[in-house]
């Protein structure tokens, strides 16, 4: 491993996490670590940032001279939901052009746009709703923060470590999700429900710090420039599609949970702005825990067959909601709640272990047929990190349907029910697509490209 500095920054040449030597010995383990802490701190702010308007549309009020129906504050959640799942594929591009670091700079700086405006606007009273939509798609940014950082840290990790390590990475961007809600319980709670600028101006010194940081302490590594063609080839595969089908399963249900959590306690139960934030951060928080659970079980016994796991997990936890829509049990549905947060959680760590071990098993393939192994298992690392930043940005789609499915059940009928039946149905195809395609014994060639084989078994 040699290192490089350029007039865009520093770079490390000749990185190969697999290569044991350089790993344990060579200082590998201690530049992948080091790279992970800054890309869990740089997601986590982008992911508060991006969840910010699930806490704020708590704070609007007639109080404040914002009195906005519920149909419209679901829409002021949906957007940055929306912009955020489509930057997910020009930020998981944007790596491989710029480098990890560079862009991790830009992208933390780009954070102090919806901070800055959130502040000037939030307590004017008057504002119009459309003011609000287009500050909540510049938050949009943070969303796209998640596929940047999985992309590169994939590059930095060896094939036998990803599961925890993109857990891990993924784990603690989506506890920002908790956090921002945390804040806005402690905003209420101590100065009360009239002052949600307080929320958005801790975010402006934050994202600065973030960006010094990296800038000061991350590196870019140049495998990750020869991968500007990897989502063209990556969208040919049937498994990219297949992946980002599970995903919207697992993480569109988290950020969507997570987005529309307290919304849905104040359409249920008409919690108030304190009630409703005292629980919003518990399922975020848990969910995000149990994501690098997921990832290091899964490394275990297998991607597919957790991910299986956590889906019958999930449709449990409908079957909780709908009982305790029909009884009026707050408490029955805060924790079927809960229980949707830790199983999507496990699900959105296990399922982005599939991705590695997928493209490795085709390399191994590859190998056994007699193609060059350093090129085989180059294109697997390559697709890998394709195949997240595709699936990243699906996910997050599953996270606007969410909302959208909330907004027009309670706007309409004043009910969650028509909304989890139609999450049941679909928790229930994603489990028939990994019984079908992952966990089938023996050799199978997966829907997709000539020649496209994966061993089921090892994936599951």
């Amino acid at each position: 491993m040699t290192s490089a500095r350029t007039a865009r920054g520093r770079w490390i040449e000749n990185w190969d996490p697999d290569d044991e030597d350089l790993w344990e010995r060579g200082g590998g383990r201690r530049v992948a670590r080091r790279n992970l802490v800054l890309s869990v701190l740089s997601e986590h702010v982008g992911f508060s940032v991006w969840s910010m308007w699930s806490v704020l549309v708590l704070f609007m009020s007639p109080r404040i001279g914002l009195g906005f129906a519920p149909d419209e504050k679901f829409l002021m959640v949906v957007v940055p939901t929306l912009v955020g799942a489509l930057l997910r594929l020009p930020y998981s591009y944007a790596v491989t052009l710029f480098g990890g670091r560079n862009w991790t700079v830009f992208a933390s700086l780009v954070l102090l746009v919806p901070a800055a405006a959130t502040v000037w606007f939030v307590q004017r009273p008057g504002t119009p709703l459309w003011v609000f939509l287009l500050i909540g798609a510049t938050a949009g940014a943070g969303g796209g923060n998640f596929a940047s950082s999985m992309t590169n840290i994939t590059a930095f990790y060896p094939q036998r470590h990803q599961g925890w390590a993109l857990g891990l990475n993924a784990g603690g961007g989506n506890l920002g999700v908790a956090v921002v809600q945390l804040l806005g319980l402690l905003v209420i709670s101590t100065v009360g429900d009239t002052h949600p600028a307080y929320v958005a101006a801790f975010y402006l010194p934050l994202s600065a710090l973030v960006a010094v940081l990296a800038a000061l302490r991350m590196d870019n590594v140049t495998v990750l420039r020869t991968e500007r063609g990897a989502q063209r080839e990556a969208a040919a595969s049937a498994h990219t599609w297949l992946i980002s089908l599970l995903y919207v399963g697992t993480f569109g249900s988290f950020i969507g949970f997570g987005f529309a959590f307290g919304l849905v306690l104040q359409s249920q139960f008409g919690s108030t702005p304190l009630q409703a934030a005292s629980f919003t951060f518990l399922g975020p928080l848990l969910g995000s825990v149990a994501r690098p659970l997921g990832g290091r079980i899964a490394d275990r016994c297998g991607g597919a067959r957790v991910t299986l796991w956590a889906f019958a997990g999930m449709a449990a936890g409908i079957g909780v909601l709908l009982t305790a829509t029909r009884n009026d049990s707050f408490p029955l549905f805060l924790a079927g709640f809960i229980s949707l947060f830790v199983m999507s959680g496990i699900g959105n760590g296990s399922t982005y272990k599939m991705i590695p071990a997928i493209f490795a098993r085709q390399a191994e393939d590859a190998v056994t047929s007699g193609h060059d192994a350093t090129a085989a298992f180059a294109r697997s690392r390559r697709l890998s990190g394709a195949v997240i930043g595709i699936a990243g940005a699906m996910g997050a789609l599953g996270g606007v349907a969410i909302n959208l499915a909330f907004r027009s059940a309670y706007g309409r009928l004043g009910t969650g029910e028509p909304a989890f039946y139609a999450f049941l149905a679909y928790y229930a195809l994603c489990a028939a697509v990994i019984r079908a395609v992952y966990l089938r014994g023996g050799r199978k060639t997966a829907p997709g490209s000539a020649g496209e084989q994966v061993r089921t078994s090892r994936v599951g």
